[in-house]
């Protein structure tokens, strides 16, 4: 089976609405897709639809922005929880609207040196999506001003431009008892992508493990082999599953669906242990 656990649709920050996205993995012979949005599950109902469609099994599943007590940021995916979960919405819910308070205050630093305003921002959000800096990025594109997301994050809106502004996020120890309590599967995303910057120390992964992470998402096209490597043995040592995933975002980035897959059976622990909502498997 072909597997790829991480994609976005551009209910948050990717590039296709999510029947589109689904579409693309069957064109892509994936048999099984999650949907994992930022901070929100908006999409689920129309993913399913399609998934229905083209006949590709659709894991449910979201990413949560997270940060440490010392301020570095972990992305925590979680799949099959309940969506209506009390003590979950109301985090990412504070997550989401922190996002969108960010995002203005990001572009009105930029309209300081750049052609650049809410309304260009606004142009490439459809309603109700979880805002990132990814939006920004096309807006930038689009006044000319960049060529691709990369140039933009690469320079004015890497994390140390004098135009960044950060955000409220949950802490990782936290999001993860969170997730366990909506019945969902929680895994650590890209968890040593150094290159995006700081990375979690050893005790934040054991703090995590200890408080009910299940999965590492080890095959990711961010995590360097030496890396990789040490999340192998980590995964060995403390009993947890490995994902492995494209993290698509569309015509955003240049990562491609199935470009890293799960193994069938650490989908079949997702599947043993998210009690929170049901996966479609045709």
């Amino acid at each position: 089976m072909r597997i790829d656990l991480h994609a976005h649709s551009n209910v948050s920050d990717g590039t296709q609405p999510p029947a589109d996205l689904v579409a693309a993995a069957a064109q892509a012979r994936l048999d099984v897709l999650a949907l994992t949005d930022h901070d929100t599950t908006d999409g689920w109902a129309e993913a399913l639809g399609a998934a229905r469609r083209h006949g590709v099994g659709l894991v449910p599943g979201m990413e949560i922005s997270c940060k440490t007590d010392r301020g570095v940021s972990v992305h925590l995916l979680c799949y099959l929880h309940d969506p209506l979960n009390q003590g979950l919405l109301e985090e990412i819910t504070k997550a989401k609207d922190a996002r969108m308070t960010r995002a203005e205050r990001m572009v009105e630093r930029l309209a300081e040196d750049y052609p650049l305003n809410w309304d260009d921002v606004s142009a490439h959000l459809v309603p109700g999506a979880t805002v990132g800096r990814p939006h920004i990025a096309d807006a930038l594109v689009a006044a000319g001003i960049v060529a691709d997301r990369n140039e933009a994050f690469a320079n004015i809106l890497t994390s140390h431009s004098r135009y960044f502004v950060s955000h409220y996020a949950v802490d990782p120890v936290l999001a993860v008892e969170l997730v366990r309590a909506a019945g969902g599967v929680p895994v650590f995303a890209h968890p040593v992508a150094s290159a995006r910057g700081r990375v979690a120390p050893p005790e934040v992964f054991h703090d995590m493990v200890d408080a009910g992470l299940l999965g590492l998402e080890v095959e990711h096209r961010d995590n360097p082999p030496e890396g990789r490597a040490w999340l192998r043995r980590l995964a060995q040592d403390r009993g947890l599953f490995m994902t492995g995933s494209s993290d698509y975002h569309g015509a955003g980035k240049p990562n491609l669906l199935g470009e890293n897959l799960t193994p069938p059976a650490s989908l079949d622990r997702i599947l043993e242990w998210g009690t929170g909502t049901q996966a479609y498997l045709p």
